[in-house]
C-alpha cells in the first residue's frame, strides 16, 4: 500500500486484503523473473546493515497496512524455511498511519524478543478486531492482554534503544525510496512487492532467485 492510496484503501479494506491473499495461490514457475518487471534494480545500491558474510532481505511493512497484513503468512512461512546464509529482518516504514508509535512497538518486541509471538496478533488488532491503537497505553494493553508485562513494554518502547532503532528505519526507507508496502529488499540492490511479482507466493519465488544471483556475485 502506497501513501497516496492509503485513505482510499480504509474504506474497502477487507477487500484489498483478501484479493491480495487470493492473488498467489501457486510459486511463480517459468522463465526467471525480469528486471524492471518483477523487481527492481536500485540505481544507487544501499549498504546492508545485517552481518558481514550474510545475504540480506528485508521486509518493509507497516501495522496500518491491510496487504502487509494479508502478507504476513507467507512471510512467516518463508523466513521459517532461510539457509543459514541468509538474514532476514522486517523494517516499519513511516509513511502510513499511526507511524511513530507502531515503528516503535514493532522494535519495542524485538528488544523483547516477542516479534514472533505478537507480530500476526497485532495485525489481526488493528485489521479484523478494529482495535484504536492510536496511544502507547492502547497498545500496552494488547500486550498485557497477551500475557506481555504492559510496564516492561512501555519502558522499552519509551527507550533510547528504540528511538535510535526508529531513526535508522526511517534513514534506510528513504535511502530505498519506497513509497509503498509490503516490500522486499535483497542485498541492498534489488526490491520487489507481491504487486510487482504477481501475487505473496511469487514475491518470495523473486525474492529467492535475487538471493541465489547474490550468491553467485
Amino acid at each position: 500500500m502506497n501513501r497516496r492510496d492509503f485513505s482510499a484503501h480504509l474504506v474497502g479494506t477487507g477487500i484489498g486484503a483478501a484479493a491480495l491473499s487470493l492473488a498467489g495461490t501457486a510459486r511463480a514457475q517459468g522463465p526467471a523473473p525480469t528486471e524492471g518487471t518483477q523487481f527492481m534494480r536500485l540505481e544507487t545500491p544501499v549498504p546492508p546493515i545485517s552481518p558481514a558474510g550474510k545475504i540480506e532481505v528485508l521486509e518493509f511493512f507497516s501495522y496500518a497496512c491491510p496487504h502487509c497484513s494479508a502478507f504476513e503468512p507467507t512471510v512467516e512461512a518463508w523466513a521459517a524455511k532461510l539457509p543459514a546464509d541468509v538474514a532476514f529482518s522486517r523494517v516499519p516504514v513511516f509513511f502510513l498511519a499511526n507511524a511513530e508509535n507502531f515503528m516503535r512497538t514493532y522494535y519495542a518486541l524485538e528488544t523483547m524478543g516477542k516479534v514472533a509471538a505478537m507480530q500476526r496478533k497485532i495485525f489481526v488488532a488493528v485489521h479484523v478486531d478494529r482495535l484504536h491503537l492510536d496511544k502507547p497505553a492502547d497498545i500496552a494493553a494488547l500486550m498485557a492482554k497477551n500475557g506481555i508485562d504492559s510496564a516492561k513494554f512501555l519502558d522499552v518502547f519509551n527507550s533510547f534503544s528504540v528511538a535510535t532503532s526508529v531513526a535508522r528505519a526511517k534513514k534506510l526507507v528513504a535511502a530505498y525510496k519506497l513509497d509503498g508496502v509490503p516490500a522486499l529488499a535483497v542485498q541492498g540492490r534489488f526490491t520487489t512487492s507481491p504487486s510487482q511479482a504477481g501475487g505473496p507466493e511469487q514475491a518470495f519465488a523473486v525474492t529467492d532467485f535475487l538471493i541465489q544471483r547474490a550468491r553467485k556475485a
